[in-house]
């Protein structure tokens, strides 16, 4: 059974400078930056409290993916996840709506990907705030928070779905959190 294990972590401008320059000295590689589109789904057998049915879209990519939270008493979270690449976002987009699902949620994304060895670091940029995560073993994590040793580190306990509950608006039904477009 696949389980993510994760911190977030949220930052300030000047933390997300200092994460991005102390990466590579502690010997990460930068594998590149995307930018995401993100619509969760409820309906009979999902609502967002309990477990979460995403649709990620990045580029011409998209990912379908289901998590569910694992109960853990630490800022470290742990999910159930399975994820599957769509060929056709557009289609599972239908197929989910004809099966009583429907968005509920929507989020944007600009992601800045990180790896030391088997451990995944992430910028994050939301319309609501920038973010890190690190996923990996938990002793994983731990030590490459320390090896970053960025001063006043700040555990975020909630997932991007309830931030952007918290932080988005509601359009006709669908809370959102979207980037305002360019000028």
């Amino acid at each position: 059974m696949p389980i993510e294990v994760e911190k977030k972590y949220r930052l300030t401008a000047k933390q997300r400078d200092e994460v991005r320059a102390r990466l590579p000295e502690i010997g990460a590689v930068r594998e590149g930056e995307e930018f995401e589109v993100n619509t969760l789904y409820n309906g009979d057998a999902v609502e967002l409290n309990q477990a979460v049915l995403r649709l990620r879209r990045i580029d011409e990519r998209a990912l379908l993916t289901y998590k569910e939270r694992v109960g853990t008493r630490t800022d470290i979270k742990q999910q159930l996840e399975f994820e599957t690449a769509i060929e056709n976002p557009d289609a599972i987009e239908f197929i989910l709506e004809a099966l009583g699902y429907y968005p509920a949620l929507g989020y944007e994304k600009r992601r800045e990907t990180w790896r030391i060895e088997d451990t995944e670091v992430v910028i994050d940029e939301l319309p609501f705030g920038l973010f890190m995560e690190i996923e990996g073993e938990e002793h994983n994590i731990q030590d490459i928070e320390n090896r970053l040793a960025i001063k006043r580190l700040v555990a975020e306990p909630l997932a991007y779905p309830r931030l952007t509950m918290n932080h988005g608006t509601n359009i006709a039904g669908v809370i959102e959190a979207r980037f305002e477009p360019p000028k």
